[in-house]
């Protein structure tokens, strides 16, 4: 092999850092420009690959980039959670990447460049934040991706895109500071060690107390997982364009989020010491709290980037929970669910993006017989729909089976029940969507303030309705088909994913 492996990992991180150099040189030649940011993610995946055979055949790779003070270094190493997480962020770079050529240019979006280069940025923060070896290393790429996500948030630089990005920044960074900040802190002169460590690094004899209060600072300073109340930065990020939206949803932030709650309960805690705190159980109830009310936001939004950006929250509740309930098959499903919520709404993001290019319709109540001219992005719409909610022939289907199952092991009867009104929840806000998009007159109600505005338009639905069918552009409709058959192939083939999230514990029964 001509680079090693220790090399590769280092130029997973690097590589997207270097682009930006390529992409900066090309400002002025698009085509060139978007050349190299498709070729580096593609070689982004390719490095990552290389990664998970050599973790696959049980290689042990550690590297360090030094030490801050003794026993505190920039470290990285390679394990099943940090490669689940790497093979779904560089996949979807790719395709979002594709898409954002076709969205960017067909709005005609200014500042391109700049997009392209915070993207690579955030992608290289992804990466740094997915192989980290410690907590002190986790937290400087977790800033580094909240500062490199900002410009992105306030794209378009309006005063609404200002105020969006004021509140993305201000929850996000105080709560890093104010509390997980603080954790680390506090886990350090506890355990005095901030390594990653299967089955935790608190000692048997660790005050319970305290330990209780670190995971709470833990669950609150990770404010990326959008647990309520530290939820309002994701729906004022709605102000971005489409891709950014994409990022934030599926490839980058709120993914990092979950991902962090996830290895911290695992390589912090530990499963065994996450059973008996009593603080568990109570930040259970919260997030399964956060899981339904912001199911029931969603349902009462109008336009449609708001209602998924309540529907993330509500999902991103998922992965907690099966974090917290402290099981393998809690574990696992939280696993599975950081993929597979990742392709169900991208997707959904990428059709309400093709929508307001092509259509430009924002609001649900407007999207009534839309069908009949996006018929490729509502069919994509449906089935990612049903990813989100759960049910066959899509790959949401097994993560929502093992934390229900999870849920059952631990006798947690009200999370159970809070799972299974969400999925309920799920289908009354998202599939009215794509249905009256091709059915716009079927079950129609005099009083319903959609159906009204319908019904006060009807001469202009007729006219909509004889527009000749055309979808978004092509990049668009190629990114919408890649991830909408992923959803797909996923409940066909869920063996990867799962091998890679069970994993996740080597001593998994």
């Amino acid at each position: 092999m001509s680079i090693s492996l220790a090399h590769m990992l280092q130029l997973t991180i690097l590589l997207p850092l270097l682009s930006v150099i390529g992409v900066l040189a090309t400002s002025n030649k698009p085509n060139l420009r978007e050349a190299i940011t498709l070729s580096t993610s593609m070689l982004l995946i390719y490095l990552v690959s290389q990664l998970y055979g050599a973790n696959a055949q049980g290689l042990a790779l550690n590297i360090s980039w030094g030490e801050i003070i003794p026993g505190l270094a920039i470290s990285f190493t390679v394990e099943p959670l940090g490669m689940l997480f790497a093979f779904v962020a560089s996949f979807l770079w790719l395709i979002t990447t594709c898409y954002a050529i076709g969205y960017l240019r067909c709005h005609h979006e200014k500042n391109q460049t700049r997009f392209y280069c915070c993207f690579a940025i955030a992608i290289s923060a992804v990466m740094g934040l997915t192989f980290s070896a410690n907590l002190f290393t986790l937290f400087i790429f977790y800033e580094v991706l909240t500062l490199s996500t900002y410009p992105l948030v306030t794209h378009s630089g309006t005063d609404n895109a200002k105020l969006g990005g004021r509140t993305y920044l201000g929850i996000l960074l105080t709560t890093s500071v104010v509390f997980f900040l603080l954790a680390i802190v506090g886990t350090w002169q506890v355990a005095g060690t901030l390594d990653f460590k299967q089955g935790g690094i608190f000692s048997s004899d660790v005050n319970i107390t305290i330990a209780g209060t670190l995971l709470v600072l833990f669950i609150f300073g990770v404010g990326k997982a959008a647990i309520m109340p530290f939820h309002r930065w994701l729906p004022a990020a709605m102000v971005a364009p489409t891709p950014v939206s994409a990022l934030l949803h599926a490839v980058a932030v709120v993914k990092a989020g979950v991902f962090t709650i996830v290895k911290i309960c695992v390589m912090i805690f530990g499963l065994d010491l996450l059973a008996i705190l009593p603080t568990t159980q109570l930040l259970l109830y919260l997030a399964g709290a956060t899981v339904l009310l912001a199911s029931i936001i969603a349902m009462r939004q109008d336009n449609l980037k708001a209602r998924l950006a309540y529907s993330t929250v509500s999902q991103l509740g998922y992965v907690t929970i099966g974090a917290l309930l402290a099981t393998p098959s809690g574990i696992t499903g939280s696993g599975m669910h950081i993929a597979m919520h990742a392709f169900g709404k991208i997707t959904l993001f990428f059709c309400a993006g093709a929508v307001l290019v092509r259509l430009h319709k924002s609001q649900i109540s407007e999207m009534r017989g839309i069908g009949k001219q996006m018929p490729l992005t509502m069919l994509a719409f449906a089935i990612a729909s049903l990813s989100i909610i759960g049910v066959p022939p899509t790959g949401g289907t097994w993560s929502k089976f093992f934390l229900l199952t999870a849920s059952i092991d631990t006798k947690q009867w009200l999370i159970m029940i809070v799972l299974m009104l969400s999925s309920l929840l799920n289908i009354a806000y998202l599939l009215p969507i794509p249905f009256h998009a091709f059915y716009p007159n079927i079950l129609t109600k005099q009083n319903s303030p959609e159906i009204n505005i319908a019904s006060e338009q009807t001469e202009q639905t007729k006219q909509t309705l004889a527009i000749p069918r055309y979808e978004a552009p092509l990049p668009c409709l190629i990114a919408i088909s890649i991830t909408c058959t992923m959803c797909l192939i996923l409940f066909i083939y869920p063996q990867p994913l799962f091998e890679l999230a069970s994993a996740i514990l080597p001593y998994r029964n």
